[in-house]
């Protein structure tokens, strides 16, 4: 029996898994590791911060994804690799052997320790849920007069989770005074996308009541004070232990792959989305872990022995939409850029598909 084991509930993972329960190959034992059987949709989280989507409409059950594909959903947190031993260690303790491995672990970031203050990092996605219903449920049960709000990037995280948070905390506390800040040490807001883009998300950002501090470093003394909430949303940072597991990383610590996904050290191991280092730099987002799934899917099965590895070619331009949290989002496309209400109803459809396509049947 052939042991594939896939370690992250990621998007590429939730294709493998899907395309798995429509044609299963015998002979091989399949398991998908992941901390949580439900993992939030990335394209989503703005919505649900913003109160737009309960927690149960933007997530993947991948529990039942497994169970659908005939594999076994193994609930732990992987925290070593032994590449020369083909060996996972879970943070329980547990080792799980493999004859192929598939990871799909996103990213994460280091946050510093803000005394007096309540930090959200933005990643890991399955972590959220509780650190945010924390705040909310304190703010309910000690009404505050006034709150500052900062969030840490000048991205799309960044300015999509400020104006979330913002639009929540005002709807469920209308006389709450909020100081709400971003800070970014680029120049520019959203890095990469067009300009109009950054120019829409500048004014949306205005209208919210938002300062914009840009071209510097946070400083904790200035930008947070005692009591402050902090969203932090720089840039993804790679989890530690793929570094010490004997893989190619690049100097970041992501795990580097070649045109078919696989690892140039270990072809048995194949990697996408966040944690893969391309060879020519990818953005973090999950449209390109979205479009990674179908190749990874194909190819793992080609390193099974089931036909021919596919070359995964990046697209030279992708869509990025940004909600603003006003029913309203903004469009990025090359160097074109939308904004208005009908922007919103295309994200809120594009994303509802998504994760209803990975609903178990």
């Amino acid at each position: 029996m052939t042991r594939l084991l896939l370690v992250g509930a990621g998007h590429a993972h939730a294709q493998v898994l899907r395309d798995w329960a429509a044609a299963p190959r015998p002979g091989v034992q399949l398991a998908l590791v992941g901390p949580h059987a439900l993992a939030p949709y990335s394209g989503m989280v703005p919505g649900w911060l913003a109160g737009a989507y309960r927690f149960e409409q933007i997530v993947i059950d991948f529990a039942a994804l497994a169970r659908a594909a005939g594999a076994a959903f193994v609930a732990g947190e992987a925290v070593a690799l032994d590449a020369a031993r083909r060996t996972l260690t879970l943070a329980d303790g547990r080792a799980l052997g493999y004859d192929v491995l598939s990871l799909n672990i996103g990213s994460t970031l280091h946050v510093p320790a803000l005394d007096g203050c309540t930090v959200l990092p933005m990643r890991p996605l399955d972590r959220l849920r509780q650190r945010y219903g924390a705040v909310l449920d304190a703010l309910a049960r000690e009404p505050a007069r006034g709150l500052a709000v900062t969030a840490v990037g000048g991205g799309a995280a960044g300015c999509e989770t400020l104006l979330a948070v913002l639009a929540r905390l005002r709807a469920a506390a209308p006389r709450l005074h909020l100081d709400a800040r971003l800070v970014a040490r680029g120049d520019a807001l959203l890095p990469g996308l067009a300009r109009g883009a950054a120019r829409r998300m500048q004014a949306a950002l205005t209208r919210a009541g938002v300062e914009v501090h840009a071209g510097r470093d946070f400083d904790a003394t200035q930008d947070a004070p005692p009591g402050s909430l902090v969203l932090w949303a720089t840039g993804a940072q790679a989890h530690g232990w793929p570094a010490r597991s004997g893989l190619a990383c690049d100097d970041a610590g992501f795990v580097r792959i070649d045109a078919l996904l696989r690892s140039p050290s270990h072809p048995e191991v194949h990697a996408a989305g966040d944690c893969a280092a391309w060879a020519e730099p990818l953005p973090k987002a999950g449209v390109f872990a979205v479009r990674m799934g179908p190749v990874l899917s194909r190819n793992l099965r080609a390193a099974l022995g089931d036909g021919d590895a596919l070359a995964y070619r990046p697209q030279r331009r992708h869509l990025a939409l940004l909600a603003t949290a006003d029913g309203r989002a903004i469009a990025s496309w090359g160097r074109a850029s939308a904004e208005g209400a009908w922007v919103w109803r295309c994200k809120d459809r594009i994303d509802r598909g998504f994760v209803a396509r990975h609903a178990p049947r």
